[in-house]
């Protein structure tokens, strides 16, 4: 299965992914990744922070974004070149995340997409937003 080819997108193509975060997806994120952040894991100290409470790790928001890129837009094959992402807002446990992306410009020559890129949670608050360029698979060989 292969994701669409640079000759298939054209500008202001979207595509989006949503997912409600966990408890337990932040948990394996953090085992996962290492970042035993007490932000992330620990409730007690997250109360003495200015976010109250315990927040999802950004990186896992950026996740979602790889997730539409790697599945979706422009799918299997694809691969990432670049990532710029402002942290604008935290997710919490219970949020509900929906990742974004849309093509921005195309470039035939290098075979490259640059993307906008962003996270909003269930009450349309920007979390993530930022920039990428990914590599879309090539079309297959002929024979």
């Amino acid at each position: 299965m292969a994701g669409k080819t640079i000759a298939d997108l054209k500008r202001g193509d979207t595509a989006s992914f949503s997912k409600t975060v966990s408890e337990a997806d932040i948990y394996l994120f953090a085992g996962v990744t290492g970042d035993l952040n007490p932000a992330h894991i620990d409730e007690q100290y997250a109360k003495g922070t200015f976010f109250k409470t315990r927040i999802a790790h950004g990186s896992l928001l950026a996740g979602f974004i790889s997730a539409v890129m790697g599945t979706i837009l422009p799918g299997p094959g694809t691969v990432y070149v670049r990532q710029e992402l402002n942290f604008l807002a935290p997710a919490h446990i219970g949020d509900t995340v929906t990742a974004v992306v849309e093509i921005t410009e195309l470039d035939q020559v290098k075979n490259r997409v640059h993307l906008r890129t962003f996270c909003r949670n269930q009450d349309e608050v920007l979390l993530v937003d930022g920039l990428a360029t990914v590599s879309p698979p090539k079309p297959p060989k002929e024979k």
